[in-house]
């Protein structure tokens, strides 16, 4: 397979592109540090381990600075820091802070005052900054763990034609009963399915234009749903590279054995499944629909095509019932992309994905490769 070529990254292109905004609208940029007020006079860029926020004031705060904004036709340019969350798609704090050093309130001074928030940060903010985003009107795009790959590669693509071949394999796999997916790990396979009951399928292909607020994921690129009910098992590889095996039914995962690895890892998993179970409720099933290079990011990962993903958690942001109320303890409402893929589970090899609908199976993915029946559709 030739590698994909792709254009050379320009952030007024994206913009134009994923918002086509309209002239004279505000635009803003929210970073997460340790500590907030690292933002005054840039203090944060002296400190090498913060990557991602570099790029957004290099790249995006400077791009709009030094051209953009004329160039689109907008105004504002601003950047602010909120606290890191520590967790995947937890709410964000409201308390920000400005380069000047200026205390602020994010649904005080700035949800209501722009059009479209770009959210670069560590972790994930698309599920919170999806329910801002109605509940202020804005529009926006989470970029959480941008790196030189993801701006060379996944943010340089042409979102218009991501949308487009997207479309197709959403009405390939729309209206599905269920998924089955096979696993191969530690010498041993096992099978999860996947209730759809003939859901419409859903895709994040980048594209968040026109006056309804909504929140773009990008790099973008998948077709993912909310299941309805999950039953079987499959292996996790936890943070540390320990392997575990998850015993799902009720649509969660119930408990976890010990595969490979560290017993504790496995043990503090249970001791949080008992303790909020919740946590535990599988909230999203993903396919990636992209020709993309690994970044070592999940945000780009998990839109390749060939992988997929399971999550679990809140699902508000996807069309689920899971909000983070229903969390026994706040910082456990997370919603956790788990992506299986040959670079981030390279000891799991997902053999085979089915498709179970309108009385036929139809294999979809096999050994991390796109089936006949999605390069066909792709191809038509």
């Amino acid at each position: 397979m030739d590698k994909p070529k792709f254009p050379l990254f320009s952030l007024t292109r994206l913009l134009r592109t994923v918002f086509a905004p309209a002239a004279g609208e505000r635009i803003c940029i929210l970073i997460d540090l340790a500590d907030p007020a690292g933002i005054r006079n840039f203090a944060f860029l002296q400190d090498p381990a913060l990557g991602i926020q570099r790029r957004a004031h290099d790249v995006f705060y400077q791009g709009l600075k030094n051209g953009g904004l004329a160039e689109l036709q907008l105004q504002g340019g601003e950047i602010f820091a909120y606290q890191l969350t520590g967790g995947s798609n937890l709410d964000l704090p409201d308390r920000a802070v400005d380069p000047a050093g200026r205390e602020l309130s994010l649904s005080r001074d700035v949800y209501p005052h722009y059009d479209i928030i770009l959210c670069i940060s560590t972790f994930s903010a698309t599920a919170p900054l999806t329910a801002f985003a109605r509940q202020y009107g804005f529009r926006g795009a989470t970029l959480h763990g941008v790196n030189d790959i993801i701006l060379a590669t996944g943010l340089a693509v042409d979102y218009n034609e991501v949308s487009r071949l997207g479309e197709k394999l959403r009405l390939g796999l729309t209206r599905a009963d269920a998924f089955e997916i096979d696993y191969t790990v530690a010498g041993r396979t096992c099978t999860l399915r996947l209730l759809c009951e003939q859901q419409e399928a859903q895709k994040s292909h980048g594209l968040c234009r026109g006056k309804k607020p909504d929140v773009a994921n990008l790099p973008a690129g998948e077709i993912y749903f909310v299941p309805h009910g999950a039953e079987g098992q499959f292996p996790l590889r936890y943070e540390d590279g320990t392997l575990g095996l998850m015993q799902v039914s009720g649509g969660r995962i119930q408990s976890a054995t010990l595969l490979q690895g560290h017993p504790e890892v496995v043990a503090a998993h249970n001791a949080k499944l008992v303790s909020d179970p919740v946590t535990g409720e599988i909230g999203e099933l993903g396919f990636g629909t992209q020709e993309l290079p690994p970044s070592g990011r999940d945000i780009q990962d998990e839109k390749i095509l060939g992988t997929l993903h399971v999550a679990t958690g809140r699902s508000d942001h996807l069309g689920g019932h899971l909000t983070p109320d229903k969390f026994q303890k706040a910082s456990n409402a997370t919603h956790d992309d788990i992506l299986f893929s040959p670079t981030k589970t390279p000891e799991i090899l997902v053999t085979q994905a089915r498709m179970y609908r309108d009385g036929q199976v139809t294999v979809v993915i096999e050994n991390y490769q796109p089936s006949a029946y999605l390069r066909g559709l792709l191809a038509a």
